[in-house]
């Protein structure tokens, strides 16, 4: 499923990863059309089923947004103040394009600010409806440490430093992977004014 730019330079625990496969002017690129989605739809930080605020602050764009409160995960056709997602910009869906080799556009690209500090933990993504399409993440600012299992919890897991411009693809058999970001090295990047990594995930939910 591998599109023009081809083989990954990195096999993780199944998962396919393309080092600074993003270059800095493209990287300068989404994150001025990450902006204009921003201020369209402003980041928000959800709340896990169980009551816990979560450490990264996220929006969403394209059909459907992720979303997460007492009611547990899952997608929304509107942000949270009100108002349909922007759509995703055309830099970010033409990567989709070559990365995966897919026609078919994603239906949602989550954002996923994490500041000092913040983290994600182990989960999976299972929340659309034909999980034969992949997930597809871009990093863009400071250097993240990826973590991932296998589809069960529990077990060994590998794991990664991403920089900005790396590109992960979770597909075939690592497409339930159990993966998290332990944490980022604040301030590694100058990409973001102020510091901080944007995690950009695109999927097929429907």
């Amino acid at each position: 499923m591998n599109g023009v730019f081809g083989k990954p330079n990195v096999m993780l625990g199944g998962a396919s990863v393309w080092k600074g496969l993003v270059d800095g002017p493209a990287q300068v690129a989404m994150i001025d059309a990450l902006r204009d989605v921003v201020a369209a739809a402003p980041l928000f930080r959800p709340r896990t089923r169980w009551g816990k605020e979560m450490s990264v602050r996220m929006t969403s764009c394209g059909r459907y947004g992720w979303y997460s409160d007492a009611r547990g995960y899952r997608y929304v056709d509107t942000h949270p103040a009100g108002g349909a997602w922007p759509d995703i910009p055309d830099c970010i869906v033409a990567l989709w394009h070559q990365v995966t080799g897919l026609e078919r556009r994603p239906d949602c690209c989550l954002i996923n600010l994490y500041s000092e500090g913040a983290r994600m933990g182990l989960h999976q993504d299972r929340d659309e409806a034909d999980f034969s399409f992949p997930v597809l993440s871009v990093s863009l600012g400071d250097d993240g440490l990826f973590r991932i299992g296998g589809d069960k919890k529990g077990g060994a897991t590998q794991s990664l430093w991403l920089a900005s411009g790396d590109v992960l693809m979770l597909g075939g058999a690592s497409r339930l992977a159990y993966h998290g970001v332990d944490r980022i090295r604040f301030g590694s990047s100058s990409l973001l004014s102020g510091g901080g990594r944007i995690n950009l995930t695109m999927r097929v939910v429907d």
